[in-house]
C-alpha cells in the first residue's frame, strides 16, 4: 500500500491516456454496482425455483442487497477519511467481486441473503468514491465532463439491468448476472490502483462514532425492510411493520441529534448548513422519487396489464437512454456557460410533459406509442442529474466531497426506496378503487353491459365464464386508469419541485468550481 501524501504541493490532474484508462475504469465499476441493484429484478422468479423458495421470498435477494448498500453510503466520508480515498475504492471494488462471486455460487437462499448482503455493504461507497476519484484526477477544466460521465453511468445502468438480467437468465442460468462483475470488477481495481495508488489521499484515525453508527445501522435497516415487505404486509395495518416504523422514526431522529453535536460524526449533517447542498440534495431526491417512480410502475404496468414479456418491458424502457447518453457530454462541456438552476428547471418541465403524456395512454396502446414519451423523457435525464450534482457540491473543500457525495447518494438511494413502496401500493389501491367504480356500470340498467354478456354467450360463453371475461376487461381498464393516476401525480410533483431550484445561490463554480475552496 502506498504511503500518506506529505504536504507538498498536490500532485498535477491526469491527461491523456492515462485520464481515459482512469474514466473507463471507474466509469465500468460503478456501472455494475448500480447495474446490480436491478439486474436481480427480472431473475427472482428463476433465484426462486433454483433455491425452491417462494418468488416473495426470492425479493429478499433484491432488498438485501439495497438495505447494506443504504447504511454504507452516508458511511463513505468517514471510511475515505480513515483509510484514503483510493484504498478505499480499490478495496470496495474487491469486495463487490469475491462476495458477487459468493452469490452465484450460492447453494441454499440463507447463503445468497448473506453473500448480497456483504455485496451491498462492500459495494457502498464504491459510487461516491468513483465520483470523488474522477473529480480529483480531472484538469478543474474538464470536470463538467467527469461529472457528466459518472452521471450518465449512474442513470443508464438501471435502465439496462432488466434487458441484460433477462437475457442472461434466458440464455444462461441466474448465477452468471453476478459471474459477469468478475472481468469488470478486477479490471478497474488493478488499473484505478495502477494509476492512482501514488495520489492516495490524507488519512486521519479519527475514532469511530458508536453510538451514531449503531443509530444509523438499525434506523435505515428497519425503514428499508418496512419499505420492502410494506406493500406485501398492508402496511400499518401489520403489526411487524408498525414496530419497524417506530424505530425507524425514533433511530433516526436520534441520529440526526446526535450527529450534530458528536465530535467526530459518523455522517457529517453539518453539510446540510451549506444552502446550496440542501437545495441540490432536496431537488434531487424528490426528483429522484418522481422519476423512479414512473421507472417502477410502467414495466410493471406493462407486464401485468398489457402482458410485456420482462425482455419487451425493459426494450420499451429502454429508448429513454437514447438522448440521455447522446446530451450528457455535451452538457458537460458547457456547463460553466449555463444557469444551472434553470437547466433543472427545463429538465422537470420536460419530466412532466412526459408523464402527463403517459397519463393520457388506454389499454389499447401499441408500442411505438408508449416507446415514444421515453425517448422523448431522456433529454431531461443528464439535464436533471448532471447540474444538481454541481450544485450541491459547488463551494465545498476537496476533503468533503467524499462526503458530501456519500450523503447525497444515501438520500436518492432512499428516495428511490421510498418511491417504489409508495407509487406501487397508490397503483394497486386506485386500481382497487377504478374497478368498484367501473363496476357499478355492470348491470341490467346499462344497455352496453347486457349487449356485451349477450354477445359473449352468443360465441358459446356461459353467463360465469362471461361475467369473468367481463371481470378481467374491468381489471384491465382499471389498472390502466390507476396507472395514468400515479403518472398525473408524478407530473404535478416535478412542477411543485421547480421553485425549490432557485432557491441554490449562485455562481456554482466554473466546470470544475466544486473542488475549489
Amino acid at each position: 500500500m502506498a504511503a500518506n501524501p506529505t504536504d507538498t504541493r498536490p500532485l498535477p490532474p491526469l491527461h491523456g491516456g492515462a485520464l481515459v484508462l482512469l474514466t473507463i475504469a471507474v466509469a465500468f465499476s460503478t456501472f455494475m454496482e448500480v447495474l446490480d441493484m436491478t439486474i436481480v429484478n427480472v431473475a427472482v422468479p428463476h433465484i426462486a425455483g433454483s433455491l425452491g423458495v417462494s418468488p416473495s421470498e426470492g425479493t429478499w435477494t433484491i432488498s438485501s442487497y439495497a438495505l447494506a448498500s443504504a447504511i454504507m453510503q452516508p458511511l463513505t466520508g468517514w471510511i475515505a477519511r480513515r483509510f484514503g480515498e483510493v484504498r478505499s475504492f480499490v478495496v470496495s471494488v474487491l469486495l463487490f467481486v469475491t462476495f458477487s462471486m459468493l452469490c452465484g455460487l450460492a447453494t441454499s437462499m440463507p447463503m445468497l441473503v448473506i453473500a448480497r448482503l456483504m455485496q451491498g455493504a462492500g459495494s457502498g461507497p464504491m459510487v461516491a468514491l468513483s465520483l470523488t476519484l474522477l473529480l480529483s484526477s480531472y484538469p478543474k477544466a474538464k470536470q463538467g465532463i467527469a461529472l457528466a460521465l459518472w452521471a450518465m453511468t449512474v442513470v443508464v445502468a438501471p435502465i439496462f439491468g432488466p434487458i441484460l438480467g433477462g437475457w442472461l437468465t434466458d440464455n444462461f442460468s441466474w448465477p452468471w448476472i453476478f459471474y459477469i462483475n468478475l472481468p469488470v470488477g478486477l479490471a478497474a481495481a488493478v488499473i484505478t490502483w495502477g494509476l492512482l495508488h501514488k495520489r492516495e489521499t490524507k488519512t486521519a484515525k479519527t475514532p469511530i462514532d458508536a453510538v451514531g453508527l449503531a443509530l444509523l445501522v438499525v434506523g435505515v435497516g428497519a425503514l428499508q425492510f418496512m419499505l420492502d415487505n410494506g406493500n406485501d404486509r398492508d402496511w400499518f395495518a401489520s403489526p411487524l411493520i408498525l414496530t419497524l416504523g417506530i424505530v425507524a422514526l425514533v433511530c433516526l431522529t436520534f441520529l440526526i441529534v446526535w450527529e450534530l453535536h458528536a465530535k467526530h460524526p459518523v455522517v457529517d449533517l453539518s453539510l446540510f448548513r451549506q444552502r446550496n447542498f440542501s437545495v441540490g440534495v432536496i431537488a434531487l431526491t424528490l426528483g429522484m422519487f418522481a422519476f423512479f417512480g414512473i421507472n417502477v410502475v410502467f414495466p410493471l404496468w406493462l407486464q401485468v396489464t398489457l402482458d410485456y414479456t420482462a425482455t419487451w418491458a425493459g426494450l420499451a424502457t429502454a429508448p429513454v437512454g437514447i438522448l440521455a447518453f447522446l446530451m450528457a457530454p455535451i452538457l458537460g462541456r458547457n456547463m460553466d456557460k449555463l444557469d444551472l438552476r434553470g437547466v433543472v428547471t427545463f429538465s422537470f418541465i420536460v419530466f412532466a410533459i412526459t408523464s402527463w403524456w403517459f397519463s393520457t395512454f388506454d389499454a389499447s396502446a401499441s408500442f411505438s406509442t408508449l416507446v415514444l414519451p421515453r425517448f422523448v423523457m431522456g433529454i431531461a435525464i443528464p439535464c436533471f442529474f448532471i447540474p444538481l450534482n454541481q450544485i450541491y457540491l459547488s463551494g465545498l473543500p476537496p476533503e468533503q466531497i467524499a462526503s458530501a457525495t456519500g450523503l447525497s447518494n444515501f438520500c436518492r438511494t432512499m428516495g428511490s426506496s421510498i418511491s417504489t413502496a409508495v407509487t406501487v401500493t397508490l397503483w394497486q389501491h386506485r386500481g382497487e378503487y377504478h374497478h368498484a367504480t367501473l363496476t357499478e356500470y355492470i348491470s341490467p340498467a346499462h344497455p352496453a353491459a347486457t349487449r356485451f354478456i349477450g354477445q359473449a354467450s352468443h360465441m358459446g360463453l356461459s353467463h360465469t365464464q362471461s361475467l369473468g371475461l367481463v371481470d378481467r376487461l374491468l381489471s384491465r381498464e382499471a389498472l390502466t386508469l390507476a396507472v395514468n393516476d400515479v403518472f398525473f401525480g408524478c407530473a404535478v410533483l416535478f412542477v411543485v419541485l421547480i421553485p425549490i431550484l432557485w432557491f441554490a445561490r449562485p455562481p456554482f463554480g466554473s466546470a470544475g468550481g466544486a473542488m475549489g475552496h
